[in-house]
């Protein structure tokens, strides 16, 4: 609204011209950087996997798993092969046949134990005698 503001703000001043053409700026882009998690789903090295031994449970479980590991079924199944039948499923064994370490097996055989169903014979007799 102030015709002398007006004219400051219009007004061309040499002094900060000639400052002006002294300045010099230089741009750069960054590097272009690959974004992480793009490659999420693919896997760093390539893993060694082996079929799995699944029996009559197949269809209950994966088909591939990684060596050194196994699936759920196949650990259910060696620990009960191996409760019924210890000396023919001994640890060395169950070490080569599933691709396992020997340390890994003797812990598995000693800190997991499948579950055992007893079913108790039902009493017929009654539990007070009549007097």
């Amino acid at each position: 609204d102030r015709p002398e503001i007006q004219e400051q703000i219009y007004r061309k001043d040499d002094r900060l011209l000639t400052l002006l053409k002294d300045v010099y700026v230089e741009s750069r882009d960054p590097p272009v950087r690959v974004k992480d998690g793009g490659g999420e789903h693919l896997p760093c090295k390539q893993e060694e996997k082996r079929l799995t031994k699944l029996g009559h449970l197949g269809d209950l479980d994966v088909k591939k798993v990684s060596k050194g590991k196994i699936s759920i079924v196949e650990a259910l199944t060696l620990l009960n092969n191996h409760k019924l039948h210890p000396q023919v499923w001994t640890a060395e064994k169950i070490a080569v046949e599933y691709s396992l370490e020997l340390k890994e097996v003797n812990s598995l055989l000693e800190f997991f134990i499948p579950f055992t169903v007893k079913e108790f014979p039902k009493e017929t007799k009654k539990a007070i005698k009549a007097t």
